[in-house]
This record gives C-alpha cells, structure tokens and sequence, in this order.
C-alpha cells in the first residue's frame, strides 16, 4: 500500500528547519498560519514571524521592502487569494525582479469543501506568464522537503504552490531535484506523460493501467513548470513520438500550454491534455472526487494516451 504524507506539515516542518539555516528567512502571512502551517516557523522565530491579516495586496509590499533589506521572504497565503494580489506581484515583484518567495497553498482543487472562490485553477497561467517568475509544483513530500533549500537560495521570484490534501509518497528520501530540470520517473517507448503535483501518482497508476494494454509509457515529472525543461520535451517528443500532459490545474495557460508552446515551435506531435477543461469546480466531499469529476481521474489519463496514439504518425 502506498504511504500517504501530510504535505502541509512536510511543508511547514521543513521552513522551520531551514530557517535554523538561514537566519535572513522571513515568513508572512495573511492570517491563515493555522492552515497553512508556518506556525511552526513562527513558533521557533517569532521575531521573524509576521501576520498581515486579511491585506494580500500589502503583504505583498511588506515583503518587497524586507527583500530590498537583504531579508529571504516567503510569502504564505491561499493559492486562490494570491489574485487579490496580481497587481502588486505583478507591478513591484516580477517586474523589478525581486527577491520574493510566493507559496501558494491549498492549490488545485485540494481546498475541495470551499468551492471554486477557493479553488486555485489558474495560478499557473498567471505567475507564468510574469517574466521572471519561476513556478514549481513539487509531486510529493519528499520533493517539498528538498525544494524549500532550493527557492530560498534561488536569486529572484518563485511561485511555490503547495497542496492542502495528503500525497502520495513517490521519491526516496536521497530525491535531489533541481529548479528547471524535469525527471523520468518511469521509462518507455510508446509515449510519454508529463506531469507533476497530484497528477504524478495518477499518471504512474495509469501507465499501469496502459502496460496492461501492452503500451510503453514514459512518465516525467515536471516539477518546474518554468522555466520549463524544454530539453527534456523536446527529447521525449523525438523518442516516443506523442504526449499528454495532466496537471490539476486548467487546460489553458498551464503544463500543457507550456508543453505545446515548445512542441509547436519545434517538435509538433500529437498533445492531449488532461486538467481543467475550462470550467469552474464546485463544492464536493473529498479531492479526489473532484479530480474524477473535472477530468483528471485514471481513466481519463488511459484515454487521452490512447487517443494521442492514435494520432502518432511514428
């Protein structure tokens, strides 16, 4: 049976600790500590802790003022509440280049009680297309844990979205990722899927699915969204001639964008995505119903393969 971690904690146990590591780390948040979990920060550095309250807009501010002080800060909220920020992530964050970590937690559809004002479909879309920003969706615990060290010492913006709902164990405790570089988590010849977050366990589960149907599927997680791993796309497009692209967030403007985006440039193949099929999510009594629902079960993911397949011309 496959181990389920509390990625929350993971993530808020991990800040505390690097932040005995780097005394320059400071967290805001916007009055969601308790959810989001940097009370384990906070608790440990109190004098380095800081609650703006219901503001995203001017903790956003607060935070581009301590990084022009030299001062790491991460920035928690909701990934849905950080559009009540565009602005000045825009504005006084992307543009000119700061020194500010953005994590976005309770991302996708895992805030899955509160419906679609909390649903965080479209973050992705947004932060991407911010020209310095870099956007990471780790694809379990261990890749959380591993990424925190890794954001903080990057120089510029991250966008770190972060799931409220459990995930599944995928990567030893030695995993070393690296900002920008995908990994092959499963290997073969027929066709690949690229994917990350949520939708790493579930691209896995159905190249099973399609190994019983006698199709070799390539699995990447694509933890960094960008600056996207083109290399890698570009490598998996030339040998196994088709993709999919599953992540839980809308089909437009997110992985699969990205993916295409490279692929019609240079490499057309057949591409079919599996997200968000531009609609909003409701309410429902658990994730993982909602990922049935709304497109992004196992099933879909078998099908889209098999329907790229069938429009591989190598």
């Amino acid at each position: 049976m496959a181990d389920i971690e509390f990625t929350r904690k993971i993530f808020g146990e991990t800040l505390a600790e690097y932040g005995s590591v780097d005394n320059n780390i400071v967290v805001l948040t916007a009055d969601v500590s308790s959810s989001v979990l940097t009370n384990y920060f906070n608790e440990q550095f109190p004098e380095r802790s800081f609650n703006t309250g219901i503001a995203e807009a001017g903790m956003i501010d607060t935070a581009v003022g301590m990084a022009l002080a030299g001062m790491t800060p991460f920035v928690n909220t909701f990934a849905a509440l950080f559009l009540r920020a565009v602005e000045q992530i825009r504005s006084c964050v992307a543009y000119p280049d700061i020194n500010v970590k953005l994590v976005g937690s309770y991302a996708g559809l895992s805030d899955f009680k509160d419906g679609p004002t909390h649903h965080s479909i479209m973050d992705i879309s947004i932060m991407r297309s911010m020209p310095n920003m870099s956007v990471i969706v780790p694809s379990d615990g261990t890749e959380i844990r591993k990424m925190i060290p890794l954001v903080a010492q990057h120089k510029g913006p991250v966008y770190l979205r972060i799931s409220r709902a459990d995930m599944v164990k995928i990567f030893p405790d030695d995993h070393q990722p690296e900002i920008g570089k995908g990994i092959i988590v499963r290997d073969g010849k027929d066709v690949t899927i690229i994917t990350n977050g949520h939708m790493l366990s579930r691209s896995l589960e159905a190249a099973g699915v399609l190994a019983g149907k006698g199709i070799d599927t390539r699995v990447v997680n694509m933890h960094t969204v960008k600056p996207l791993d083109t290399q890698l796309v570009l490598r998996c497009a030339r040998e196994t001639g088709a993709i999919i692209t599953a992540e839980e967030h809308s089909i437009i403007g997110g992985l699969g964008s990205a993916v295409a985006e490279t692929l019609v440039r240079e490499l057309p193949v057949p591409v079919e995505m599996v997200g968000i099929n531009d609609t909003f999510a409701e309410t429902a009594l658990d994730h993982d119903s909602l990922l049935d629902h709304y497109g992004m079960s196992v099933s879909d993911i078998v099908i889209a393969t098999e329907k790229a397949l069938s429009r591989k011309s190598i």
